[in-house]
């Protein structure tokens, strides 16, 4: 019988957990009914394009478990195909944690968050490091950003999962946040030059 997707995440000692804690039987339907999906559908793909930052987890061979932050220009970790990711490596910190546990064991982790909207998606996986391949990793860097593309990561996604909102706490960037402010401030500026007009005819 062919393993659901979330086996990924529902190992034998979570599956008794849930069952001990009652949400196996909801978990046992969803993956019934087709489950995680194991593809970059459309609406993922999307998702992705419109984010500037994601969390990359990751396991030394011991595993022991490390969260990186990954940020860059918008879209800039790159849908490959149907399976696969990709993002370039800018220089930072040179302390290559990531890179070391990727060496001792491929299983990987990337989340995807949505501040703004309250959403956000979970994606099990596989990847590697690629450092001989210089005309890839300056195709999927946007020459505009200022960060210099020294490697690539390449995603190979497993499953994926998008979860509540519950917990969200809304946050926007700055770019979010311009357009509204900038529609107050012409608006004070009105007011301002309304005040100062009555003033004057009075």
């Amino acid at each position: 019988m062919t393993r659901p997707a979330s086996d990924v995440a529902f190992t034998p000692t979570v599956q008794a957990i849930q069952a001990r804690l009652g949400s196996r039987a909801a978990y046992a339907k969803m993956e019934q009914s087709g489950g995680w999906s194991t593809i970059i559908t459309p609406e993922l793909a999307d998702f992705i394009a419109a984010r500037d930052s994601f969390y990359l987890g990751t396991a030394s061979a011991d595993g022991r478990p490390y969260i990186q932050h990954r940020g860059g220009p918008r879209g800039f970790l790159k849908v490959l195909d149907e399976h696969t990711l990709a993002f370039a490596d800018f220089g930072g910190n040179r302390q290559y944690i990531s890179m070391g546990n990727l060496t001792d064991n491929d299983q990987a982790f990337i989340f995807l968050m949505d501040y703004a909207h309250r959403r956000r998606i979970k994606i099990w996986g596989r990847c590697e490091v690629i450092e001989n391949d210089p005309a890839t990793t300056t195709a999927l860097a946007d020459p505009s950003y200022v960060g210099k593309p020294e490697r690539l990561f390449r995603f190979r996604v497993e499953a994926w999962d998008v979860n509540c909102p519950q917990h969200i706490t809304p946050r926007f960037t700055s770019e979010e946040v311009e357009p509204v402010v900038r529609q107050l401030r012409d608006r004070v500026a009105e007011l301002e030059a309304e005040v100062a007009r009555l003033r004057a005819a009075g």
